[in-house]
C-alpha cells in the first residue's frame, strides 16, 4: 500500500488531567496498533503528548473517546501533509546527509 505525500494528516497536541506513566504505556500501545495512527506519544510523568492521525481511517471522536479516561485536553492542532511529517522524523544524520546530496 503506498501512500500520497500529499495525503492529509491531523497533529493534535495535548494536556491530560488524569495520567501517570502506566495508563500512558497501555494507552499509546493501544493506540499504536489503530490503522489511522500515524505517530503517537503519551507522557505520564509532563501529562501532555501528542497524536498524528488520518482523519479519515480514524475519526476524531473515536480517538477522543479512547483517551476519555486520561481526560484529554486539546492545546493545539495542526494540519500536516504525510510528506511533512516524514521529513520531520529524519535523524539528524538524514538531515545533514540531505543537505550534502
Amino acid at each position: 500500500m503506498s501512500v500520497r505525500p500529499d495525503k492529509e494528516l491531523v497533529r493534535l497536541d495535548l494536556k491530560f488531567g488524569n495520567i501517570d506513566w502506566e495508563k500512558a504505556t497501555v494507552k499509546q500501545y493501544e493506540l499504536e496498533k489503530e490503522l489511522g495512527i500515524w505517530r503517537i506519544f503519551l507522557n505520564g510523568y509532563t501529562r501532555k503528548g501528542f497524536v498524528v492521525f488520518d482523519e479519515e481511517a480514524m475519526p476524531r471522536e473515536k480517538l477522543l473517546e479512547i483517551l476519555k479516561e486520561l481526560e484529554p485536553e486539546v492545546v493545539e492542532e495542526k494540519k500536516l501533509t504525510a510528506s511533512e511529517l516524514a521529513e520531520t522524523s529524519y535523524s539528524w544524520n538524514n538531515i545533514l546527509g540531505k543537505t550534502e546530496s
